[in-house]
């Protein structure tokens, strides 16, 4: 607890000493009016050893005050010179969000170096750096969001930079209050992960390229059958001389066919903006089953798709979705070596979610290689790169959802993704 009455000990000290003083004195007069002057000289002496003692007390308190101010100003400077060397954005707020103190890499970050900061909130510091006035009104939502939730929040901001630069970073959100549920501060620390969330994207794109690559027998058959077509079609127009009406439509559509494939291979390997809508996830499904649907046939394995119709709507990234899904039942199909059924099923809706079920037949995984499962670069395969499920849990996480996996050795593998309905 805190003594804040210490700073009023020398008034105190100054009032009973009056009061002491002029009781003592009017005693020893008293007595002395009265012949008592053996009991007035040893109220007198009595008085002046008091004195002593008492003034020596204070000096004690006074000192031992001085020496605590002394201690916390040392761990002040300690925790400001910690802070202000740290590589991330440290801010601290008070229970109305006005700031109180933030490091050097806080103050650089948004232009506010020569700006008294304290005392102001995100939407007044907003005015002396206007470019930021958009990324200070979210910070206010989202810490309003943490007081309401009353606990540690942690999620990923991105904004501009004057420069034109775009930063991502990995905000913390820790809510202080009071012993009757009062506000009392707000600690937000920030860290800078934009060249992480780059790297990311290169691995996303490198795991799509890779499954392009491992599609390519089957994409290559897709664009052989109307290839094959097509040359025997013209043939037919080199020999007779004329070109048939019939002959001539059938070379155009198988045509537009291949454009088709090419256009599903560059969907995949190009990168593509997010953008989180309401998305037929039947739709996802049956595009990436026509796009393994080759290899599956091969390896004589079938697929069932129970529960979904085209009016099962998710939010999310089309692209991303299908990505997702490509490197499901590719992991499916490649366990399943003699063949099966892929079981593709929609479970009931519950808290705003739509569960998406798909089940193999095949080798299942160890109980030793569950624990690593979807940690980057473990993988079982002899060519894989152990990054195909690690990019799954990873979109899924940034569509919100959920991932689930069930297997045993020898029984067949169970993921189960819930994705937002809105």
């Amino acid at each position: 607890m805190k003594r804040k009455w210490l700073k009023y000990l020398p008034l105190i000290y100054l009032f009973f000493g009056i009061v002491w003083i002029g009781l003592t004195d009017y005693w020893i007069y008293v007595l002395k009016q009265t012949n008592n002057n053996d009991i007035a000289e040893y109220i007198n002496l009595l008085k002046g050893w008091l004195f002593i003692l008492i003034t020596t007390l204070l000096l004690y308190l006074i000192l031992k005050k001085h020496a605590a101010l002394k201690e916390l100003e040392q761990k002040e400077q300690e925790l400001s010179t910690l802070i202000n060397n740290m590589p991330d954005f440290v801010c601290f707020k008070d229970g109305q969000g006005r700031w109180l103190q933030t490091n050097e890499y806080g103050l650089s970050l948004y232009d506010l170096q020569d700006v008294d900061y304290k005392g102001k909130t995100d939407i007044e510091l907003g005015v002396f750096s206007p470019n930021f006035m958009e990324a200070f009104e979210y910070c206010m939502k989202t810490d309003e969001q943490t007081w309401k939730d009353g606990k540690i929040s942690r999620a990923e901001e991105s904004f501009s930079l004057a420069d034109g630069e775009m930063k991502t970073f990995d905000v913390i959100k820790v809510p202080l209050f009071h012993a009757d549920g009062r506000r009392k501060a707000l600690v937000t620390i920030g860290r800078d992960i934009s060249s992480l969330k780059n790297t990311e994207k290169l691995l996303v794109t490198k795991e799509k390229l890779s499954v392009v690559g491992e599609l390519s027998a089957g994409i290559a058959h897709e664009i052989k059958n109307p290839l094959t077509s097509i040359k025997g079609f013209i043939q037919l127009i080199q020999l007779s001389g004329k070109a048939n009406k019939n002959h001539v439509e059938m070379v155009l559509s198988e045509i537009d066919r291949i454009n088709d494939i090419v256009s599903e291979l560059l969907v995949l390997s190009k990168p593509q903006t997010k953008e989180l809508t309401l998305i037929s996830i039947l739709e996802v499904l049956q595009y990436v089953i026509k796009l393994v649907e080759n290899e599956a046939t091969i390896n004589n394995i079938s697929f069932s798709i129970e529960n979904i119709g085209p009016d099962t709507m998710v939010r999310g990234d089309k692209n991303n979705l299908k990505q997702v899904f490509i490197n499901l039942i590719k992991n499916s199909i490649e366990a399943m070596p003699d063949g099966g059924t892929i079981m593709i099923t929609g479970l009931l809706e519950t808290d705003g979610k739509k569960s998406i079920q798909v089940k193999d037949e095949g080798i299942g995984i160890s109980s030793s290689n569950m624990d690593s499962i979807g940690n980057p670069f473990f993988t079982s395969k002899e060519k894989g790169m152990g990054l195909g499920l690690t990019i799954t849990k990873k979109i899924i996480e940034e569509h919100q959802g959920n991932i689930r996996i069930e297997s045993k050795e020898g029984n067949g593998t169970t993921v189960t993704i819930d994705l937002p309905t809105q």
